[in-house]
């Protein structure tokens, strides 16, 4: 049997290229979003190049729409053996801290927090009875470096970032890689980047921001690194200035 990773918040970058790279290596994909098109456009696109894919539609925002989720893709598989978990939607506005109600930030907390803590809920037991799984979750770079104005979604990613260094510490000597990737970029062919014109990427990346553009493919062998290699809890791109 094939080993399954699945990949919560599918979308057209980075979750095209870790289906390909770890399909790789083997792995069957469980691909989920919210979307049923352009789930099921994916895993035809995949399928072509001879990698098992299958769509699970979702809403990620819902705790129990995730879970639900796990269980549909153990019910089709039998286990799951890998998470990526990357809800990273396009006109995601930052709000400033002062302006922050509870009312937004719970749709925020359901999706960059309460779901993918339920999801690890789900399938820990599991990976730590076989000796072998991985949890990845991909944020943003507010998480790790809050700043004025630039708040809203940075404390829900703030908190699974926290939880999962908490997590990494309890299940690595017990064989389950956890881990989390904080961006400072856009994605190349992502959802967020297609929809922009040439002169909104020219803004970004140029004297506004300098935001970074990184190849998903790039950023699919750095999550196959840090499944394999097991050793290292957070990956920062670009990386942060040295203290």
């Amino acid at each position: 049997m094939s080993k399954v990773l699945a990949i919560f918040g599918a979308g057209s970058g980075l979750g095209t290229a870790l289906a390909r790279r770890f399909g790789k290596e083997g792995f069957t994909i469980a691909l989920v979003a919210r979307s049923a098109d352009r789930l099921q456009a994916m895993a035809t696109e995949l399928a072509a190049d001879g990698i098992d894919a299958t769509a699970f539609p979702a809403d990620l925002s819902d705790p129990a729409g995730a879970t639900e989720a796990v269980q549909q893709i153990k019910d089709r598989y039998g286990r799951i053996d890998v998470v990526s978990y990357q809800p990273l939607p396009g006109g995601t506005a930052f709000v400033p801290a002062a302006e922050l109600d509870a009312e937004r930030l719970a749709h925020w907390v359901n999706l960059f927090l309460l779901s993918p803590v339920a999801i690890a809920h789900a399938v820990l037991p599991e990976m730590t009875a076989r000796g072998t799984g991985g949890f990845i979750v991909t944020g943003g770079f507010t998480a790790a470096d809050p700043q004025p104005f630039i708040s809203g979604i940075g404390p829900a990613m703030a908190g699974i970032r926290n939880f999962v260094y908490s997590l990494h510490g309890e299940v690595a000597d017990r064989g389950v890689y956890a881990g989390v990737v904080t961006l400072s970029a856009l994605i190349k062919d992502s959802e967020s980047y297609n929809a922009m014109s040439p002169e909104q990427l020219a803004e970004i990346t140029g004297g506004t921001t300098g935001m970074h553009v990184i190849d998903p493919a790039d950023l699919a062998e750095t999550y196959w690194r840090l499944f394999t290699d097991r050793t290292q809890t957070e990956y920062r791109f670009p990386a942060p200035p040295a203290q």
